[in-house]
């Protein structure tokens, strides 16, 4: 695990840019790092050293050097990989995966990355072609930003190292700022500056003298296998489970678990505990808001099987962890789970390197709420306009009036859905700000830039394009390449990686993935019951109450820090005059937003995520920078 940077380019590439590119995400690899250059490309890394303490530096290269990669992440099957190209004449020096990579591009070419199995994200330069290929992994585990011009092309880890160029603008995109304020995170290929790129999941990029190409090498079949005997899939799930834990607890490090006390990570606890010869460690946080804590359930578990446990609650005093999120996100992310998130890696490097979660569990076997009201949803006839139009307006406005989780919040959500065609329905579940809140909120030049942009259409056109044969199969592609990897990923990306630990996540084996996304929807969800399979194959392992409790998520007391301890704070930074300054929102809908939500309605995720930016432009972008001027907009 580490973090890579480099560029290739046409003339001589500069490796000084490489080494402030590669010490700018040191966090990532403190524990060493490594450099190549030649006439034509530089590349770098950090190292956080897992396997093969002893003898897996890198960069890695071929049997004659003409080939040479950097890589992040960790490849499970590398001991396979090893005795196949052993077998093949090559000859490897290390004991470890990493220097798999150089000699398989040798062997396959780009057609490598169909013989990985694990997350990463890592570049290979071949020198006598003077080409480029950067690659991530199928789910989008380990991130990789790049941009490029005529002549060279520059890749990262984290868009800071990029920004280290001084030949890079910081110029806001105003596109993918619209559609963060829809979805909280910016969605791939788009990065929240003009010109640099995210490459999706399940990507390939060739860069070739001073040529792009990008394909999509993998993508979930979910066409429905016939079930004769559910008692058999219940039986292979629990192999696929405790084959895809085993191979995620190989390390020379310390390792443990996150257990939040649901279904997925208790699972992963489970896994761990019946194949470890030692206690396994767990970590949990919680918070004084029962509505928000599941350290009980987490309890249980860890009771069960006698682990390591530590517990932190959280609390709103996040005055000093705010900008230090926002320095690490690289970008704006209104995902308020990010706050737990760090807190629970910071404890758990106290105590281990490595750490095992649930991630996946949902998007693989249904879990969530949404799930099953969209199934509800898809039996409301269509409506004539005028209705649709007026059910839109009613459903928002009772649940911004609704707190979190209550009856009022899922009625105002119905008839939402109700108002909607069922390809945009989803869209609308998923967004933080509606289009017509953002143009309420748009300075008058901005919303003339954005006018025509449909961030709704994004999420539409992934449910159209599906292959998925049912609706809830187009929902769980949608999540799939949408929400898991930019918002869930991420998250838990940056904030283990922000305390130099790494994170792995058994239930996105991509063969458990591909198995599962045959299952027939009934066995995922039915009436109001999400996960059936999965908590029926993990019910032997848990205790009694665990399989049957509703999914809780991993939410905090938002509106009620908005309204209490981070009241000041959020009023002081979104009105000030730098906010006002940049030009881009209207001062009175800022302020309405503010003052609507002191009086009670619920705007917490709104304005988290207009905190969010703000937190962020102040950590990252250029004041003042050159966006504004190009949409219309005075600087500060």
């Amino acid at each position: 695990m580490c973090g890579i940077a480099g560029m290739a380019s046409t003339s001589h590439p500069d490796p000084g840019l490489v080494r402030r590119m590669c010490d700018v995400i040191a966090h990532r690899g403190p524990d060493g790092s490594g450099f190549h250059e030649d006439e034509h490309a530089a590349l770098g890394m950090r190292r956080l050293a897992i396997i093969d303490v002893a003898t897996g530096g890198q960069p890695v290269y071929g049997e004659d050097e003409r080939v040479v990669s950097v890589f992040n992440g960790e490849i499970y099957n590398f001991a396979e990989l090893r005795r196949d190209l052993a077998g093949r004449g090559h000859r490897l020096r290390s004991a470890g995966d990493s220097e798999c990579l150089a000699h398989l591009y040798e062997e396959y070419g780009t057609d490598m990355v169909h013989r990985l199995r694990g997350m990463f994200a890592f570049a290979v330069w071949d020198r006598d072609r003077r080409r480029l290929v950067l690659a991530r992994d199928r789910v989008g585990k380990k991130p990789l930003y790049w941009r490029a011009d005529h002549a060279s092309i520059w890749f990262g880890s984290e868009l800071k190292s990029l920004a280290q160029d001084p030949g890079m603008r910081r110029e806001i995109d105003p596109v993918a700022l619209h559609h963060y304020l829809t979805y909280r995170y910016v969605p791939a290929p788009w990065s929240i500056y003009q010109g640099v790129h995210k490459l999706p999941p399940g990507h390939v990029l060739v860069w070739e003298r001073g040529r792009v190409t990008t394909h999509r090498y993998w993508e979930l079949d979910r066409t429905p296998r016939a079930v004769t005997d559910e008692r058999e899939e219940e039986e292979r799930l629990r192999e696929l489970i405790l084959e895809a834990t085993r191979i995620r607890m190989v390390s020379e490090r310390p390792i443990g678990a996150f257990l939040s006390g649901g279904i997925d990570s208790s699972a992963v606890v489970a896994a761990m505990a019946m194949q470890s010869r030692e206690r396994v460690k767990t970590f949990c946080v919680g918070f004084e808001d029962d509505r928000y804590d599941e350290r009980s359930e987490a309890r249980l578990v860890a009771e069960r099987y006698s682990t390591d446990h530590h517990e932190l609650v959280v609390t709103a005093d996040l005055l000093g962890v705010l900008p230090l999120l926002a320095w690490h996100f690289d970008e704006p992310f209104a995902d308020s789970s990010a706050v737990p998130s760090f807190y629970v890696a910071r404890l758990s490097r106290r105590h281990v390197t490595v750490v095992l979660n649930g991630d996946g569990g949902d998007e693989c076997f249904g879990g969530y709420r949404r799930y099953a009201l969209m199934r509800q949803a898809a039996r409301i006839p269509a409506m004539p306009r005028a209705l649709a139009a007026l059910s839109a307006r009613a459903g928002t406005l009772i649940t911004e009036r609704s707190g979190y989780g209550s009856r009022g919040r899922h009625l105002g959500r119905v008839m939402r859905f109700a108002a909607e065609r069922p390809s945009r329905r989803y869209a609308g579940l998923m967004s933080c700000f509606t289009a017509e809140q953002k143009s309420e909120l748009y300075s008058p030049a901005l919303r003339e830039r954005l006018a025509g942009v449909d961030s709704h259409g994004l999420l539409e056109e992934t449910f159209l394009e599906s292959s998925a044969v049912t609706a809830l199969g187009r929902v769980l592609d949608v999540d799939t390449t949408t929400y898991l990897p930019y918002d869930l990923l991420v998250k838990v990306d940056v904030t283990t990686m922000a305390n130099s630990m790494e994170a792995r996540s058994p239930f996105l084996d991509h063969r458990l993935m591909e198995w599962a996304a045959g299952l027939p929807d009934p066995l995922k969800v039915r009436d109001r019951r999400t996960k059936l399979l999965l908590r029926r194959a993990v019910a032997p392992w848990l205790p009694d109450r665990l399989p049957h409790r509703p999914k809780q998520g991993f939410g905090v007391p938002l509106a009620t820090w908005l309204r209490g301890e981070l009241r000041e704070l959020s009023h002081d930074v979104l009105t000030d005059g730098a906010a006002r300054g940049r030009g881009l929102f209207r001062q009175e809908a800022v302020r309405n937003l503010l003052r609507r939500h002191a009086e009670g309605a619920d705007h917490g995720d709104r304005l988290w995520a207009l905190l969010q930016f703000e937190l962020w432009h102040r950590a990252h972008a250029v004041p003042g920078g050159p966006v504004m001027a190009e949409i219309g907009c005075p600087g500060p």
